[in-house]
């Protein structure tokens, strides 16, 4: 090969270059664009999420910067008034358990026909002989126990006692024994 082949070569390695070097850079481009469609989309999404108020003053558009930076400002308030909020439900929700505890215990005596008297008491589950002392008051004031149970959750305890009267019906008065089993429910609570 002579000269003039290696300057053909060397044309030709010149042009392929160039045309390689072109195409690297349209892909730059082509990667930029998409990656500034991206942010702009990503942008409208942040400026939808935000009130109106943040991501414009008087109508125009805030700087990028500006836009973001209210963004930040406004998600830290949102925060704020979110622990702001939770600590007032638990203040409520303290409130409301202690209003409902100090209501404790409900008692409730119902005669269920036959001879039959359903007894039902909510009480707080912290006073765990409550239970044995209602089923014992029953049975001094004449009733014989057929079923007892009970049942707790966070606040309350539920205890349910079946007694059937029988012969001592004039022994078994519903008011003398609600008022001994609020006694016991009240001294439950002073200990």
């Amino acid at each position: 090969m002579g000269h003039r082949g290696v300057k053909r070569i060397q044309r030709t390695l010149t042009a392929m270059e160039s045309s390689h070097g072109t195409s690297t850079k349209l892909e730059r481009k082509t990667v930029e664009k998409k990656r500034r469609e991206q942010m702009k989309a990503l942008y409208a999404k942040l400026d939808s999420l935000l009130p109106s108020s943040t991501s414009s003053r008087e109508g125009a558009t805030l700087p990028r910067p500006d836009r973001l930076s209210e963004a930040a400002n406004y998600i830290k308030g949102m925060q704020e008034k979110l622990e702001r909020m939770k600590e007032r439900k638990r203040q409520l929700m303290t409130r409301n358990e202690a209003a409902d505890n100090s209501k404790l215990p409900k008692i409730e005596v119902q005669n269920r026909g036959s001879n039959l008297y359903m007894i039902q008491i909510v009480s707080s589950p912290d006073d765990r002989a409550m239970f044995y002392e209602a089923v014992r008051a029953v049975e001094e004031e004449g009733g014989e126990v057929l079923n007892a149970q009970f049942s707790t959750t966070d606040r309350k305890a539920f205890h349910t006692i079946y007694a059937l009267v029988g012969d001592f019906k004039y022994r078994f008065e519903t008011g003398k024994l609600k008022e001994r089993l609020k006694d016991l429910g009240w001294q439950g609570r002073r200990v």
